[in-house]
């Protein structure tokens, strides 16, 4: 009676779940849909009031005509816009020569070492490493190393769950105490006896050929050094955020690492996925892992310092676009800014590295598309801080154009991507690229600016538990 009883309790408590959770999507998609609903209503509310007050507009602009500064703020604006679209079209030619490496046979893939850092994951590495351990690669020539950089929650707990379940086809270590991603993983190249290290973050899910597209291109072309993945979002479906980025995502990976990839100059291979060359990182590893800004050990921008070292070397670095990896993202704005800031103090550093070899004969063949990339870099950099005052100026003293034709831009620049993913994926999620311009332009601009002001620091700013997110997961361990 009483087994009965409990059983009738649990049923009717997974219908109350499962009809809470049918209720909470409805909601979530019903806020998303004011959202994208509001986010027309303000671009083409932006538009028509652009067009209404053009008379107004053209007033502005003859009376700024009449100054040297208004004539040399035309002449800039003009020049910039030319650059852009002139970039924009160089991008869309390589975008069309991109092709995709095929794969190889069993008996062809090389001896593979996937490395797998992780630090204050929790659940999200088992789940990585059983993702790793399901791949169709060969598991006579497959090694997956997993470790755990001193992580202050449950990260190693889950890691030997997930040992004792995968055994021998997974090796497990950790760290003393935290050092930084880059210390783990110069731990796993230094374990590893593969002919290719691949790496995959450790709150990232693979799919099951993935490992079989990144290893491929190191066996048909001697020259590539290293490969970029195609990273996806993971928690898309978990918040408005993550929602976003996955449109921003496809476009930066699908279209301008494809690009970047047609001449053999992908500028950052991501961590979530990326594979290299074993003769390539050994090459590099000691000036990888004792690199210093500033004065001071470089903690952050591993991946994009790892890419450099290879391209400094002559190698190629491409872009397979059908390796998927799924990479949970932020899902608040704290968390989002601090990972961009990190980004981008990592892209500021490595430009520089990157402009002491660029201009010179640092491999055979064309090199003009390579300095073009970096070039389209530095112009962004440069112009941080005048783009920054400028728009406060306009804010201030023409605040009506000033936001009608920023967001009528955002309307125009959007649709791009929006275009681009509804060919390639959705058409209904391609309409989030324009709330994420509108987010990013309005909440984001500072980023860059503040980035290039603090570039010496090295703070990794995410994943770090507070003593209170500790003792919680500890009771939390505890009670079950």
């Amino acid at each position: 009676m009483e087994i009965s009883r409990s059983i009738e309790i649990t049923k009717s408590q997974v219908i109350e779940s499962s009809f809470a959770d049918r209720i909470k999507r409805s909601m979530a998609n019903a806020s998303y849909s004011f959202i994208l609903l509001g986010t027309f209503l303000l671009l083409f509310g932006a538009a028509s009031l652009f067009y209404f007050l053009q008379p107004y507009f053209e007033e502005i602009h003859l009376e700024r005509m009449n100054t040297v500064w208004g004539i040399s703020l035309m002449i800039t604006g003009i020049s910039l816009l030319l650059i852009k679209v002139s970039f924009l079209v160089f991008i869309l030619r390589l975008y069309l020569k991109y092709k995709v490496i095929d794969t190889v046979s069993d008996r062809e893939l090389p001896l593979c070492t996937v490395i797998v850092p992780a630090y204050n994951e929790g659940e999200l590495v088992y789940k990585t490493l059983h993702s790793l351990a399901e791949s169709d690669y060969p598991i006579e020539k497959l090694q997956i190393i997993s470790i755990d950089d001193g992580s202050q929650d449950d990260t190693w707990d889950w890691m030997q769950k997930a040992k004792n379940e995968l055994g021998n086809r997974v090796s497990i270590y950790q760290q003393p105490e935290n050092k930084g991603k880059r210390h783990a993983l110069y731990r796993g190249f230094n374990l590893g006896m593969g002919d290719v290290f691949i790496t995959v973050d450790s709150d990232s899910i693979v799919k099951k050929d993935t490992l079989r597209i990144m290893a491929s291109p190191f066996v048909k072309n001697e020259n590539c050094g290293a490969v970029a993945g195609n990273v996806r979002v993971l928690n898309r479906d978990k918040a408005l955020i993550p929602r976003m980025l996955n449109v921003s995502f496809a476009f930066s990976f699908e279209f301008i690492r494809s690009a970047q990839s047609a001449i053999g100059s992908v500028l950052c291979t991501p961590g979530a996925l990326s594979a290299y060359r074993r003769e390539a990182v050994m090459n590099c590893r000691q000036a990888w892992i004792t690199q210093t800004f500033m004065g001071q050990v470089s903690k952050i921008g591993e991946d994009r310092a790892m890419t450099n070292m290879i391209l400094k070397q002559g190698y190629n670095v491409l872009f397979q676009r059908k390796a998927y990896v799924y990479t949970n993202t932020p899902e608040r704005y704290k968390n989002l800014y601090k990972m961009f800031i990190r980004w981008e103090r990592s892209n500021i550093r490595e430009n520089i590295a990157m402009s002491k070899f660029a201009f010179s004969d640092f491999r055979e063949g064309a090199k003009s598309g390579t300095r073009i990339l970096l070039l389209n870099q530095w112009l962004k950099m440069t112009m941080a801080y005048p783009a920054t005052l400028l728009m406060l100026f306009f804010i201030c003293t023409y605040p009506i154009l000033f936001f009608s034709s920023t967001l009528l831009s955002i309307l125009v620049f959007s649709s791009i991507q929006a275009v681009f993913y509804a060919k390639k994926h959705s058409i209904s999620e391609s309409l989030w690229a324009y709330p994420y311009s509108i987010f990013y332009a309005f909440t984001l601009f500072w980023i860059t600016p503040y980035a290039i002001a603090t570039a010496g620091r090295s703070g990794w700013l995410t994943r770090d538990l507070t003593k209170k997110e500790i003792e919680e997961q500890q009771q939390v361990v505890s009670i079950s």
